[in-house]
């Protein structure tokens, strides 16, 4: 049976004329629509204002104590180079008190001071080892002392006849030297631009030490310092070409010494104590001393003034705590790029030396601090972060951290937490937990 169903056709109501509405006037009906003006913009509120600049302060907060976490050696370095300024201006100021003091004995009495005082700090804090440091690095101890003598006797013997600057800048040598070492012995990277600024600081020295035989003897008529009233400074009526000469050779066997003490500073690294670094430095220096005065005959000065005593007390101090700080920040940091804060001593010296003596530098000594400088700085800003990091990361797998100054917390980011195993726990039809077959089979 079928039935039949009908179908009605729809039919769309579409209107067949547009719609108007009265109350619209004809004349608006086709016009455009026209945005109203933007307001204009609200003026920040006091509370904003204020959060905004938290927000600065804190970044601003963030990235320099990043920057300082990232360069606590260096800054260590740096804040050294004030210690040794000051040591060296102590040891001019001796110098130009009758009787001057020999070198040599200037080295005994200072190292002798820092002795007693490694030394005592060791045993009031139970140091291992006080005399002789860890056995693993002795020799290296040994070495450290016995080229880092000769480092301190080009300074000592070349400010007798230099200006402080100058003696100052020649040490700035022994950063470039020990990115060489460190390539050697450490494994560091050595780039070509480094060698070309490494050249480019030799002809610095040059326009320092001015050679008779490549100026002439014209070159060292006129004084090369110039003094504002007061007393003459000694090394201005007595320096001849043939003493600058000299000191300028003695200053860069200083060089090599530094150079040595450095890459063996980072040899070392954290398995020793910085007093061992200190006490072995110590030790060596007034052993040597001793055997060189004797050998030598040199005459002993025995102070008889108050300010002769204060000069040389002074001296230890310092010294004791340049070296402090500057063997903490070569810890830290690799051989090339630690040094690199070395030259922050040239600031520290111009200064004291406009302060202490009121002296003035030659353009031709000017010229070769700069060339000496800006080597230095192109070496810096150059350096590969890649190869730094790298060789930061092989540095910090060292596990033997020393006691005393450096322990807990200096190098926190070598410690890693162990981090917890997660277990599955499986309940059985007993309700009973059991562990599941792998972990059952690990333990």
């Amino acid at each position: 049976m079928s039935s039949t169903t009908s179908r009605s056709t729809y039919t769309a109501a579409t209107p067949t004329s547009t719609t108007t509405f009265p109350d619209v006037p004809a004349a608006l009906e086709n016009t455009s629509f026209i945005p109203a003006p933007p307001l204009p913009p609200a003026s920040p509120t006091p509370s904003s204002v204020a959060s905004r600049w938290r927000r600065r302060l804190y970044k601003l907060r963030k990235r320099s104590a990043e920057t300082i976490s990232n360069n606590v050696g260096m800054l260590l370095i740096a804040s050294s180079q004030a210690f040794f300024s000051l040591m060296n201006v102590s040891v001019k100021k001796l110098h130009s008190i009758d009787p001057p003091v020999p070198a040599f004995e200037l080295i005994w009495v200072r190292m002798s001071i820092t002795w007693i005082c490694c030394v005592s700090y060791m045993a009031i804090m139970k140091v291992p080892d006080p005399f002789l440091g860890p056995k693993p690095v002795r020799w290296l101890l040994m070495l450290r002392g016995f080229v880092g003598f000769f480092g301190l006797f080009g300074v000592y013997y070349s400010l007798q006849y230099l200006s402080l600057s100058d003696a100052t800048v020649l040490t700035f040598l022994a950063p470039m030297c020990t990115t060489v070492t460190g390539a050697i012995f450490l494994k560091e990277h050595v780039s070509w631009k480094q060698a070309i600024a490494g050249f480019c600081s030799l002809f610095g020295v040059v326009m320092i030490a001015r050679p008779q035989f490549i100026f002439g003897p014209a070159s060292l008529d006129e004084i090369e310092i110039t003094y504002e009233g007061g007393e003459l400074p000694i090394d201005v009526h007595i320096v001849t070409p043939t003493q600058r000469v000299t000191a300028v050779g003695v200053a860069l066997i200083g060089v090599a010494g530094a150079t040595g003490a450095y890459t063996t500073i980072r040899a070392i690294g954290k398995r020793a104590h910085p007093m061992h670094n200190l006490v072995s430095f110590s030790t060596l220096c007034v052993v040597v001393s001793t055997v060189a005065m004797l050998v030598m005959r040199t005459h002993i000065v025995i102070p008889n003034r108050w300010d002769w005593a204060v000069m040389l007390i002074m001296i230890g101090i310092f010294g004791f705590c340049a070296q402090i700080l500057l063997t903490l920040g070569l810890q830290r940091e690799t051989a090339g790029r630690g040094t690199m804060a070395v030259y922050v001593q040239i600031i520290f010296a111009t200064a004291f030396e406009q302060a202490f003596f009121h002296t003035t530098p030659s353009v031709l000594s000017v010229i070769g601090t700069i060339i000496i400088m800006g080597s230095a700085i192109y070496v810096a800003v150059t350096k590969e972060t890649g190869v730094a990091r790298g060789t930061a990361a092989t540095n910090s797998e060292d596990i033997s951290l020393e006691e005393g100054l450096l322990a807990h917390g200096e190098d926190s980011e070598d410690d890693v937490e162990p981090k917890e195993e997660e277990v599955d726990i499986i309940v059985d039809a007993d309700g009973r937990p059991t562990l599941p077959m792998s972990q059952t089979s690990k333990s």
